[in-house]
């Protein structure tokens, strides 16, 4: 029996993927170890990043294309202090709906542990189009109303022997 690939999108919260690591793992994510890793155990095909787009960060950019990420920036806007803030919430939300209507993928899989993302998930929970959240953080700091939902949520702290980039 010739069983067909599935056609995933991942929908990853770049800031609270790379925060989550660095705060609540305690480790640094290899990004292309990362993508590979999500297209062999879930049949990502399309892995969209949501960052704030920050010049200085433009290598980093760079490396995240060339590791196989499709990038969608957030302007960004300062606080009193001179600190960024690109809220890509909204953008990840309206992207994955938009895609879900557009039927361009079979499941979607989300990248964060933010509990702002509780009505997408159950939203495609509805419509059966939830393949797993994926939490950057631990079960603790993971969001109640994402664990509400009733989702699948995987912890990356589990994969930390396979993602984790290796200094040299």
């Amino acid at each position: 029996m010739n069983k067909t690939k599935e056609n995933n999108y991942a929908f990853i919260d770049g800031a609270n993927l790379h925060q989550g690591v660095i705060t609540y793992l305690k480790w640094e994510l290899d990004y292309k170890k990362f993508r590979i890793w999500l297209t062999e155990k879930y049949s990502v095909t399309e892995a969209y990043i949501f960052l704030g787009n920050i010049p200085k960060y433009n290598n980093l950019y760079t490396h995240l294309q060339e590791a196989g990420y499709k990038i969608i920036f957030k302007e960004v806007v300062y606080d009193g202090n001179g600190k960024a803030k690109g809220n890509c919430d909204a953008d990840l939300v309206l992207k994955t709906v938009q895609d879900f209507y557009e039927n361009v993928y079979d499941n979607a899989l989300l990248v964060s542990s933010d509990g702002d993302y509780a009505s997408l998930v159950n939203f495609l929970i509805e419509k059966n189009k939830l393949k797993v959240i994926l939490s950057p953080s631990t079960e603790e700091k993971c969001s109640i109303l994402l664990k509400r939902t009733g989702a699948k949520i995987s912890y990356l702290k589990n994969q930390r022997n396979i993602l984790e980039k290796i200094m040299i």
